[in-house]
């Protein structure tokens, strides 16, 4: 991606991607919420489906799509002052 222009992408992902995470989280949640409550299998069994729904419109909306790839980055290795240090010639 060296020729890409940075101005022009954005980590943080287009609206209909957001709305499909949503989906599934609302969906987990209330299945969550389902177990805690007794449990309470008819709910959570409505927020299975609804997480499903989430995934589905993932899958549709192509979510991985907004992933950008950077260049790796070069991180200097921090000093250490322990006699079980490797040293490199």
């Amino acid at each position: 991606m060296a020729g890409t222009d940075h101005h022009q992408q954005s980590h943080g992902g287009r609206a209909s991607s957001w709305l499909a995470v949503t989906v599934m989280l609302i969906g987990f949640t209330v299945g969550g919420v389902g177990l805690c409550l007794g449990p309470n299998w008819l709910m959570f069994w409505i927020g299975a489906g609804v997480f499903v729904l989430g995934g589905i419109l993932a899958l549709v909306f192509d979510i991985f799509s907004d992933v950008i790839v950077d260049s790796p980055r070069v991180v200097k290795a921090a000093e250490h002052h322990s006699p079980f240090e490797r040293h490199e010639s």
